[in-house]
């Protein structure tokens, strides 16, 4: 969905969204459905509002599959393009909800895949108390114990064997 600049009014604009998203980095079993208020002051466009979506995630432990929902608050202030400085400098932590927009378009749908991208889990978990998989034989250690024999020490490390024993 895409936003004129010029047709935002001066008392601002709500934008109920309800749209699915496709990228090859994040699964989506639901459309994001999204409240966003939208206010322009001066050349600055101000976002605000909530996105909301449940995500398809594989745990990084067990390798099972599961769906967690998203709740992200969002507030980013975009700036024309034309504002930028030419020289490069470090972002400061003020400037980390920041944006820039180019022409006289503002498109939401990348604001939106920016949000769940950024908010999604770099290592997701099916639960905090997950056991994991089996180096040895790949059983499931959340629904039982495996057979394998846990006591073999990499012989490099044989020496710390005995270090808390002293």
């Amino acid at each position: 969905m895409k936003i004129v600049i010029a047709d935002i009014p001066d008392e601002g604009l709500i934008v109920d969204i309800e749209e699915p998203l496709s990228t090859e980095d994040v699964k989506l079993s639901s459309p994001v459905v999204s409240r966003l208020s939208i206010n322009k002051v001066g050349s600055e466009i101000i976002i605000s509002g909530r996105l909301k979506a449940a995500m398809d995630l594989q745990c990084s432990r067990c390798l099972k599959d599961f769906k967690r929902d998203l709740d992200i608050p969002v507030n980013v202030v975009y700036h024309p393009v034309e504002d930028v400085e030419a020289e490069r400098h470090a972002l400061r932590d003020d400037e980390m909800d920041m944006g820039f927009y180019k022409g006289d378009e503002l498109d939401l749908q990348e604001l939106i895949k920016e949000q769940v991208l950024l908010n999604g889990e770099m290592k997701p978990l099916c639960s905090d108390q997950c056991k994991g998989i089996c180096p040895k034989c790949g059983t499931d250690l959340n629904t039982g114990q495996c057979n394998c024999g846990t006591k073999e020490i990499d012989p490099r490390l044989e020496v710390l064997k005995n270090f808390f024993e002293k």
